[in-house]
């Protein structure tokens, strides 16, 4: 068990002073330095870092998302308030500076931070000039300056095309939006969509006209897309299974579905990706493979202590798999 004694010891400072910081006692009054050391102390030799009730650092979340893409898309709402919550379990005190601010409007005394979004090279080459310390969740287009946490889709995608195929299904269609180049500022076609191309093209199972993708990860989107699928291919030439690229584009799936009397699962089945709260109360509740939020933000931030506390030149990128939550777009 690590007491205050051994901290203290192994710290160089008095009991006292380390009680009192650990504790939070504002009274106090002691060198930065000296209560990193403290902290950083406390923390190498195993102290329940929930157990220390002063702030350890000042971080910054970096949210590039509009407050609309965040309503439309509630996968990053959900990211962003789950990042909040670890970075106060953490006794990180967090600030949130938006897109519109700009990187301009990032504070001098920022330890580190947490991006979410669409980030230009060049935003990000200047974050590295500004505070070495970070990580981006979902994307980065500059992996060898800053740490990625991201959900594993490339292997998502493979594990519903050979649950689709494990049932048998030959046509297999694809619903997804498109990856905005920040750099460009063109859509391009998404990691979800090159992967589901790529395998079943291995698999000599690839047919073209039962893609439709494009746009934002968006309700309307996807009600867009399968209205435009249901108009091309013809109710009787569906495909027998859909995969989709994310629930949100899922829900306006269904309800184009819906609309057109095309029953799921009884006309074709579906699985999608993220398990947003929405996906169990939709009709037919959805099929997905859940992307864990809480252990993204969780291990983003674990992350983020780890660069502060040990200093490395290297960067790291942690793929976080899924769990198949089944309902009734999907049985197996």
């Amino acid at each position: 068990m690590v007491t205050i004694k051994k901290i203290a010891e192994a710290a160089g400072f008095s009991q006292a002073t380390v009680s009192r910081l650990l504790k939070g006692d504002d009274s106090l009054s002691i060198g930065e330095e000296t209560r990193k050391k403290i902290i950083n102390t406390a923390i190498e030799l195993g102290y329940d870092r929930s157990k220390i009730k002063t702030t350890i650092e000042k971080i910054a979340l970096l949210f590039w998302m509009t407050n609309q893409e965040e309503l439309q898309d509630l996968y990053f709402h959900q990211l962003r308030l789950s990042i909040e919550k670890y970075a106060q379990i953490n006794n990180l005190d967090i600030v949130t500076i938006k897109h519109e601010d700009g990187i301009q409007a990032l504070p001098k005394n920022i330890a580190g931070f947490i991006g979410i979004g669409g980030f230009s090279s060049s935003e990000i080459y200047q974050l590295k000039k500004i505070c070495p310390n970070g990580v981006f969740l979902e994307m980065n287009s500059q992996p060898e300056l800053f740490d990625t946490v991201k959900p594993d889709t490339d292997r998502m995608t493979r594990h519903a095309i050979d649950l689709f195929i494990q049932k048998g299904y030959e046509k297999i269609g694809f619903i997804g939006g498109a990856y905005h180049n920040p750099d460009s500022d063109y859509d391009e076609e998404d990691s979800r969509e090159t992967i589901f191309r790529q395998y079943l093209t291995q698999l000599e199972k690839l047919e073209d006209q039962y893609i439709f993708s494009g746009g934002k990860f968006t309700v309307h989107q996807g009600a867009k897309l399968t209205e435009k699928m249901i108009e091309t291919l013809g109710k009787e030439h569906l495909p027998e299974c859909i995969f989709v690229a994310s629930d949100t584009i899922a829900v306006g799936a269904l309800q184009a579905f819906n609309e057109a009397g095309i029953l799921i699962p009884d006309k074709l089945e579906l699985i999608s990706i993220n398990d947003n709260e929405i996906a169990k109360f939709v009709s037919p509740p959805l099929t997905t493979l859940k992307i864990d939020v809480e252990e993204l933000a969780r291990t983003a931030i674990d992350m983020l202590v780890d660069q502060l506390l040990y200093p490395r030149k290297t960067t790291k990128t942690v793929l976080v798999g899924a769990e198949l939550i089944e309902r009734k777009s999907f049985t197996l």
